[in-house]
């Protein structure tokens, strides 16, 4: 069996709705309405890091704290009254004000979050637009949290809350953004599917930056142009398979 063959048979292994119980897009698979699902997606993609038992957690707790409609939470103010309390790691109640304050803004120009990506000429000009949009809101500083593409970052946590909005297979992923082409979404890339892409011969590149991203995504798109991020699962699978 050749790489793609056994790629293409984890995908399918993984990609299932199975899958969701035990990952955070679990979340955004909770609400209905398009502005709490894209609210949901971004925040619980932003504390996607360490073990998934506590990421899982911390998602708990933040929603917990937001009620049952993020957005309402968001543009009613409620996050006026958070305070210093550790949520996740290094993400703190403070850095969930500031996220909260920045969407606010956005959804004061518009209904959706969608327009700032699929308008931009790329999905990394797209997070570069985002995050200066929320830093303007925050009095122009920015924060750890939400990557910078522009200083090479691999902006993993961006990318998979975008592949949540935008893959459209209805299965795991929502592909509630129809302006954008799975086609143009890049890998979601982490030290374990970096390490696992190392391994199979499809990235040489040492680092873990936006180059590798972009040189992933590529060979990606080898086994298939239309949907190349589709092997997210299958180079999670990989490792979860051995």
């Amino acid at each position: 069996m050749d790489i793609k063959e056994r790629l293409d048979e984890l995908r399918a292994q993984y990609n299932r709705p199975e899958f969701i119980a035990n990952d955070p897009i679990q979340f955004s698979h909770q609400y209905q309405r398009l502005q709490d699902i894209e609210v949901v997606s971004f925040i619980v993609a932003t504390i996607s890091w360490g073990k998934r038992p506590m990421i899982l957690n911390s998602a708990r707790k933040i929603l917990d704290k937001m009620g049952a409609s993020p957005y309402d939470y968001i543009m009613g103010g409620g996050y006026e009254s958070l305070g210093t309390a550790n949520l996740h790691r290094t993400f703190f109640e403070h850095d969930l004000y500031y996220y909260c304050k920045g969407l606010q803004a956005a959804y004061q120009q518009s209904r959706s979050l969608e327009p700032i990506f699929g308008q931009a000429d790329s999905l990394w000009e797209g997070i570069t637009n985002f995050r200066t949009l929320i830093a303007k809101a925050n009095d122009e500083i920015s924060t750890k949290h939400i990557s910078n593409p522009l200083k090479n970052s691999a902006c993993k946590r961006l990318h998979m809350a975008l592949r949540w909005l935008v893959r459209d297979d209805g299965i795991v992923d929502l592909g509630l953004w129809k302006t954008i082409s799975p086609s143009k979404l890049f890998i979601p890339l982490d030290t374990h599917v970096a390490r696992v892409s190392r391994e199979l011969g499809l990235l040489d590149r040492k680092a873990n930056d936006r180059k590798a991203v972009e040189m992933l995504t590529t060979s990606l798109k080898e086994f298939d142009p239309s949907d190349p991020i589709s092997y997210d699962f299958a180079l999670f699978g990989w490792g979860e398979d051995r």
